[in-house]
């Protein structure tokens, strides 16, 4: 968990530091690129962009955490509530791309089949099919204003999956309580070389590579 309220709680606060993805989880999300538009030179600039985009939020992230640790040593309040937006936001980019890029997966290893089993039967309970989950998810997704994420998540409470957004980079189970299921980065950084700012086309070639494999033991292991 990451410590985005821990003000008032008495608890010990202990600094994690948090290393990159392994350099060969980019290339996973690259594959989105290759295997849809076939652009390799494309393909090659977004797996450095995107590298350095989480290296930054983790650089980011390992900082604000040791800020954080001086401020409750020294007890000064002021500072422990101006640290936790830094740390929401780069600890929601470092949660939110780590899922992101484990919900893809190349064409040889799965990516793009369509989900089976009992998360296919409660995608159909709570929307009719699978093709009427998509056009809402995307619907929904395209029309978060700037930058933010399109979410699958499980409601535990309620026992259903959800279709939410958050935006910036807001993780969303410590937003709205949903456990993530499947994510879908829509911040420029994510399309705009193929793209450019049509969000719909991107939405559509998406789900070529996605992992329900991933998304099916997220399922299971929510429930």
């Amino acid at each position: 968990m990451y410590p985005f309220s821990f003000i008032g709680l008495g608890a010990p606060y202990q600094r994690r530091d948090h290393a990159d993805p392994p350099r060969e989880t980019p290339p996973e999300y690259v594959l989105l690129f290759i295997y849809v538009i076939c652009d390799i030179i494309d393909a090659i600039k977004m797996s450095l962009v995107l590298f350095l985009i989480i290296h930054t939020v983790v650089n980011n992230l390992n900082a604000a955490e040791e800020k954080l640790g001086s401020a409750f040593k020294s007890q000064d309040v002021n500072d422990e509530i101006a640290i936790q937006s830094a740390i929401k936001f780069n600890g929601g980019g470092h949660i939110n791309h780590t899922l992101f890029w484990e919900n893809l997966a190349p064409k040889s290893s799965g990516g793009g089949e369509k989900p089976t089993g009992e998360l296919l039967k409660e995608i159909e309970k709570t929307w009719g099919s699978l093709d009427k989950f998509i056009e809402k998810f995307n619907t929904q997704t395209a029309a978060v204003q700037g930058s933010g994420w399109g979410w699958l998540g499980y409601n535990k409470e309620f026992k259903r999956l959800e279709i939410a957004t958050t935006s910036n980079q807001d993780p969303l189970q410590a937003t709205t309580g949903l456990v993530p299921l499947l994510g879908i980065d829509v911040w420029e950084h994510a399309y705009y070389l193929q793209y450019k700012n049509v969000r719909p086309d991107y939405l559509k070639a998406v789900w070529e590579v996605v992992n329900w494999k991933t998304v099916a033991d997220r399922f299971n292991k929510s429930r």
